[in-house]
Parts: structure tokens; sequence; C-alpha cells
């Protein structure tokens, strides 16, 4: 049976791909920026390490990676470094194995999404940013 390819269209594909995964982190790392203090206290009750520090990890990567990244700038190793600090959000932020009731259900759900983010990652670092990119590879 035959499939259609999309290969004629790879770097269009590539490029919505790339906007599309990094629009969360856009968002929120916006969110985080604009915030700033209650990020801090965010990341103390959801118990990441240095709250300050975290915050500050958090913006510069969801919104200083995330825009290098929609833009195709450094996007091999910057998808490894993002795949990286989405599992560290996961195992920090969504410990659903510590909980109970629709607090467990909840965290669960964003856990698997992030380890759902981090396989589009992975892929983007495999197949890089496409012709639509500042890498322009």
């Amino acid at each position: 049976m035959r499939y259609y390819s999309l290969s004629r269209y790879n770097d269009v594909v590539l490029l919505i791909a790339r906007l599309l995964l990094m629009l969360l982190f856009l968002i929120f790392g916006w969110q985080k920026l604009i915030a700033f203090g209650p990020s801090v206290d965010y990341m103390a009750a959801a118990g990441a390490p240095l709250p300050l520090l975290s915050a500050i990890i958090a913006v510069v990567m969801e919104l200083g990676a995330g825009a290098l990244i929609a833009l195709g700038f450094f996007t091999r190793p910057l998808a490894l470094l993002m795949a990286i600090y989405t599992l560290g959000t996961a195992l920090i932020a969504h410990h659903y194995w510590t909980m109970s009731g629709m607090e467990q259900y909840a965290n669960m759900i964003n856990f698997y999404k992030n380890i759902s983010i981090m396989g589009g990652l992975l892929l983007l670092a495999l197949t890089g940013p496409g012709k639509f990119s500042l890498d322009r590879r």
C-alpha cells in the first residue's frame, strides 16, 4: 500500500512544526517574564531547587531558546537542550506518582505531555530546522 509523501514539502512542514512546538514555550516563557515574582513563588511551591534561579532558567529556556528554535537558529543543539529541560520540568513540576485523586490525574497528563514534547524536540534535533530558518539546513 502506498502512502502520501510530504517530502516535497519538508521545509514548509519543518517550519510549521518548529513554530507549533515552540508556541507553548513562548507563551509560558513570556508569562513567566512579565509575572516574574509569582513565577518565583510558583517554582518554590512546585519544589524547584533555588526558585529564583529556576525561574531565570525557565525564562531563558522557554522564551530565549524557544524563540531561537522558532527562528531556526542553533536548532539542533538547542532542541537537545530543550528536551533535557522539558524532562527536568516534568520530573520537578509534574511528579504525579506522589499525588492522589484529580491532582494526580492532571499531573500525569502534563507529565506525559512533556514526554511527548521531548519526542518532538528529539525529532527536531535529528532533522534540523529546514531551509526556512536562520541556519538554512
